[in-house]
C-alpha cells in the first residue's frame, strides 16, 4: 500500500489536472456560444437563398425542349459510380466520442457502397490523419503547357483514395475559403469527374440536440431541403450528460430569443417566391439561377462546418465536465485511503507506545 507521502503528491497531480479541465470547459463554453450564435445566424441566409432559387426556378425552362434534359449540370442525375465523400471532423482531441462518430459513419458508408469508387476530402485534421493512414492520396497528373485550363487528369491506384487537404480550415472559418472547396466541388461534378458528393458531419441544433449525418449534396433534387442518407441520434445518457454540463457551465439548452427570432425569419425567408407577386430582377432569372446555384453548394458546405465547429466544441465541454468530475470523485477516493493509511500508521505508533510501557 502507497504510504501518506506517496498518496498526498498523486492527490496535488490529479488536483492540478481537475483545473485544467474545468479550464478547457469554461473555454470550450465560450467558444459554444459564439459558434452556436455563428450557426442559427446563418439559417436565414440559407432559407432565403433556397426560396430565391426556388423562384428563380419556376420563373426559367429548366429543361431542353429539343432534348428534354436539364439544362444546368448540377441537376443532372447520373448513375453513382463516382462518388466524392466531404468528411467534417475535428482539428483538436480531448472532445470524447465526437471524432469517433464521425470516422464511425463514414466508414459505415464506403462499407455499404463497396461497388462505387469513392473519394475522401477529409476536412479537419483528425479526420484526414486517419483516413491518410488507412487509403492512399490521389494522384493527378498536371495539364501541360499547351492546355493550361485543361483539368488535371486522374490516376486512380485504389477504389478509396484521399483527394483533399484543407489544413486550419475550420479553426479560422470563413466563407471565402469553403467558396474554393465548394467552387472545387461543383467544378469536379460538372464535368462528369465524380457522380453524386456525400456530407458527413454532425448536425447542431443544440447541446442536447445533435445527430451523425450522411447528407446528399449533390446532385440537387430539391432546393432547402436535406437530402439525408444516414443519421444516427444522440443517446439519451449522452443528452444527459450534454445537459448536465450545459447547466454547470452556464450555457442554455432551450432556444432563445435570438434562435426565436431567427426562426421568426426563416419563416418569412420561406414565403418569397410563394406570394401571387411578379419579381422584377435586374439581370435575366437564367443568368441569376446559373450563378446561383453553385453558390448554393457552397452555402450548404459553409453551414455544415458552422454546425459542426458548434457540435465540437459541445462535445469538448461535456468530456471535460465529465473528467472533472472523475477527477473529483478520485480526489475523494484518495484522500479517503490517504486518511485511512495515516490513522493505521497512527494507531500502530500508539501500540508501539502502549507495547514498550508494558514491557517495561
Amino acid at each position: 500500500m502507497a504510504n501518506v507521502l506517496d498518496l498526498r503528491r498523486r492527490i496535488r497531480s490529479v488536483k492540478n489536472t481537475r483545473q485544467i479541465t474545468k479550464a478547457m470547459k469554461m473555454v470550450s463554453a465560450a467558444k459554444l456560444r459564439r459558434a452556436q450564435e455563428r450557426a442559427i445566424a446563418s439559417r436565414p441566409y440559407s432559407a432565403m437563398l433556397a426560396s430565391v432559387i426556388e423562384s428563380l426556378k419556376r420563373r426559367v425552362d429548366i429543361y431542353d425542349p429539343r432534348t428534354g434534359e436539364l439544362r444546368h449540370p448540377l441537376l443532372k442525375t447520373r448513375p453513382e459510380k463516382r462518388v466524392l465523400v466531404v468528411v467534417i471532423s475535428g482539428d483538436k482531441g480531448f472532445a470524447g466520442a465526437f471524432n469517433a462518430n464521425i470516422v464511425k459513419a463514414t466508414a459505415h458508408f464506403l462499407d455499404h457502397n463497396e461497388d462505387k469508387e469513392i473519394d475522401v476530402e477529409a476536412i479537419g485534421r483528425k479526420g484526414r490523419d486517419l483516413f491518410r493512414r488507412r487509403y492512399p492520396a490521389a494522384k493527378f497528373l498536371e495539364p501541360s503547357e499547351n492546355e493550361p485550363k485543361a483539368r488535371p487528369e486522374r490516376q486512380r491506384a485504389a477504389r478509396i483514395e484521399v483527394t483533399g487537404d484543407h489544413p486550419n480550415l475550420l479553426e479560422k472559418l470563413s466563407f471565402e475559403r469553403v467558396r474554393e472547396v465548394g467552387e472545387e466541388i461543383v467544378a469536379r461534378y460538372e464535368h462528369a469527374e465524380i457522380d453524386a458528393v456525400y456530407i458527413v458531419y454532425n448536425e447542431f441544433k443544440s447541446v442536447i440536440q445533435q445527430r451523425v449525418v450522411v447528407e446528399r449534396v449533390l446532385p440537387i433534387i430539391a432546393f432547402g431541403k436535406h437530402d439525408i442518407a444516414e443519421a444516427q441520434e444522440m443517446s439519451a445518457e449522452a443528452r444527459a450528460h450534454a445537459a448536465q454540463a450545459a447547466m454547470t457551465a452556464g450555457v442554455s439548452v432551450v432556444p432563445g430569443e435570438a434562435e426565436a427570432d431567427v426562426k421568426e425569419f426563416e419563416d418569412e425567408a420561406k414565403k418569397f417566391g410563394t406570394l401571387g407577386v411578379d419579381y422584377i430582377y435586374e439581370q435575366t432569372p437564367r443568368e441569376i439561377f446559373e450563378d446561383v446555384l453553385p453558390r448554393y453548394i457552397t452555402s450548404q458546405l459553409y453551414h455544415a462546418m458552422l454546425e459542426s465547429v458548434a457540435a465540437e466544441h459541445a462535445a469538448r465541454m461535456t468530456a471535460m465536465d465529465a473528467a472533472t468530475n472523475n477527477a473529483s470523485e478520485m480526489i475523494d477516493r484518495l484522500t479517503l485511503t490517504m486518511n485511512r493509511v495515516r490513522q493505521a500508521a497512527i494507531t500502530k505508533e500508539i501500540i508501539e507506545i502502549v507495547s514498550g510501557a508494558a514491557a517495561i
